[in-house]
């Protein structure tokens, strides 16, 4: 019970580097894991604090993290059975999605509203998180038309890999459907299925 145990959890996800760090402990009375990212580096100090372990962590400035656990008196590392099923991940589960309804940004001014969506696209396209899907209706589905001063932040955004739906019945109100020049015309049944299962769900 004296060595100390090295449980390299690099390139694991979530919840396994927990799951191993924790049978170790009830192997060894100290445990070094190394991860390579800092939710599971989080997820494990969780584990060593609700066990009763005293919990030192390192970062070598390699892309990595040591976290050290050492039982204290008393540690009983089947406390933390429930900390397992809470693995923190960073983020709801489903996609991240970005929702338009107007082609505007806020109230109080339209041309400046118009200004501030623009800006908000220009921005998301250069975020290195950028979103798994963007929904348009309403007035949003103007900013997909031609002529539109954000298409090419869009056609950016999709050439990224972007989503992009349509809503069909808001061009058709607005007699745009043949103008529209970046993502999918769809239908109110794709969209809603898309936001009801996103993760992280953004409107401007």
């Amino acid at each position: 019970m004296s060595e100390r145990e090295i449980v390299d959890a690099r390139g694991l996800g979530c919840p396994q580097p927990v799951i191993l760090a924790k049978k170790a402990l009830e192997r060894q009375a100290s445990v070094v894991v190394i991860v390579d990212n800092a939710i599971a580096r989080e997820n494990v100090r969780r584990l060593g604090v609700s066990s009763g372990c005293d919990v030192q962590t390192e970062d070598p400035g390699d892309g990595t993290f040591r976290i050290l656990l050492t039982k204290r008196p008393g540690a009983d590392p089947s406390r933390a059975e429930a900390d397992l099923t809470a693995c923190e991940t960073g983020a709801a589960p489903g996609p991240f999605v970005v929702v338009l309804s107007s082609d505007r940004m806020g109230e109080g001014s339209d041309e400046l509203g118009g200004l501030l969506v623009r800006t908000f696209l220009h921005v998301l396209g250069e975020q290195e998180r950028k979103p798994d899907a963007m929904v348009f209706y309403n007035g949003g589905v103007r900013l997909t038309v031609k002529d539109s001063p954000a298409l090419e932040d869009l056609k950016a955004l999709a050439a990224a890999g972007v989503e992009m739906l349509v809503c069909g019945t808001c061009t058709n109100y607005f007699n745009l459907t043949d103008d529209v020049s970046v993502g999918t015309i769809s239908n109110m049944y794709d969209i809603a299925g898309l936001m009801s299962r996103a993760g992280r769900l953004v409107k401007p």
